[in-house]
């Protein structure tokens, strides 16, 4: 049975059974009380394709994955409204304010965050976002026409809002923007395939999968200077300023997921575990000094893979009861 938090990430998450690269054309559409389902509109494909701008209403809750105009209207007051916006790995996410009728002063709200927020917890972490957490939230009613265009920092963003006044409402742009070198991302699909490079920069860098998962690293590159591979420590991590990690939890936050395993040698070749946590988390620690470099591949988490444990799984950890 999924929890809590796989069940609210699979309302919000339109990508959760898309097949990669068709998730821009993606939406989530009401299908009763049980679960959304996913539409792919020929109408919308049509509409993209023919280079015109995108428009719809917003739901109090909604989901977006690609360009366009998006307006809400509130028909009845709406006190707790979110809408979570989330591109390609490679994709940096642009909101632009083009009408916003809402009373600051009667204590409506329209704020943006550079990131993701669930039951409390962000992504990216405090610990890997480039901004302290106050400068991660814009809000409009503070900003006004100072800052009317604001891009995320990764491939996720979202707004929340509160209206009382019936009529009231906004219209925004979302554009999305290339990022040559991708930081933190939350995965658009269950599996796939993909290379964090962090160039001489002193940050930290997390992968979410939102899914138990089978992950393999098939390239490591850490302490790469000059064609030189640094000699690491022969025991641990501790101490060594580029590693990577992996995280599981039940949550959104990769500071609040329990550390599984630590990589801090470089090597060729393939490593493989299985995680049956709800949220599992690649986390690269760089030092700014070198070119770190990671590659790997993941696919959900299947019932056979689960039953047929090996030494290099770690379902247990994250389903002590399986």
């Amino acid at each position: 049975m999924p929890s809590a938090f796989q069940f609210q990430c699979h309302f919000i998450l339109i990508f959760l059974a898309a097949s990669k690269g068709e998730t821009r054309y993606l939406e989530v559409r009401d299908a009763g009380e049980d679960e959304p389902f996913l539409l792919l509109s020929e109408d919308l494909k049509r509409e993209l394709s023919a280079g015109q701008i995108y428009r719809r209403s917003l739901r109090c809750i909604d989901m977006l994955s690609i360009e366009g105009q998006f307006t809400f209207t509130a028909e009845q007051p709406q006190l707790h409204c979110a809408t979570f916006f989330i591109g390609e790995p490679e994709e940096l996410i642009t909101i632009d304010y083009n009408f916003v009728n809402i009373d600051c002063q009667g204590g409506d709200f329209l704020k943006v965050f550079d990131g993701w927020i669930l039951k409390g917890e962000k992504f990216p972490s405090s610990l890997d976002h480039p901004l302290p957490t106050s400068q991660r939230y814009i809000d409009f009613c503070e900003s006004g026409n100072i800052q009317r265009s604001i891009r995320s920092s990764q491939n996720v963003a979202m707004i929340f809002f509160r209206i009382h006044q019936p009529g009231n409402g906004f219209t925004v742009t979302v554009k999305k923007n290339a990022n040559l070198f991708p930081c933190n991302v939350i995965s658009q699909t269950p599996s796939g395939r993909f290379t964090m490079v962090i160039p001489h920069q002193h940050r930290n860098c997390s992968f979410s999968i939102i899914y138990p998962v089978v992950i393999k690293i098939s390239d490591l590159i850490l302490g790469h200077l000059n064609g030189l591979f640094l000699k690491k420590p022969s025991a641990g991590c501790a101490g060594v300023g580029d590693f990577v990690e992996l995280l599981g939890g039940t949550g959104l936050d990769p500071s609040k997921m329990f550390p599984l395993a630590d990589l801090c040698h470089s090597f060729h070749g393939s490593a493989q575990m299985k995680i049956g946590c709800d949220n599992t988390v690649l986390r690269m620690v760089s030092s700014g000094k070198h070119i770190n470099r990671v590659t790997f591949e993941y696919h959900q988490l299947n019932l056979q893979e689960t039953e047929n444990r090996k030494e290099n799984s770690i379902e247990e950890f994250c389903f002590p009861s399986i």
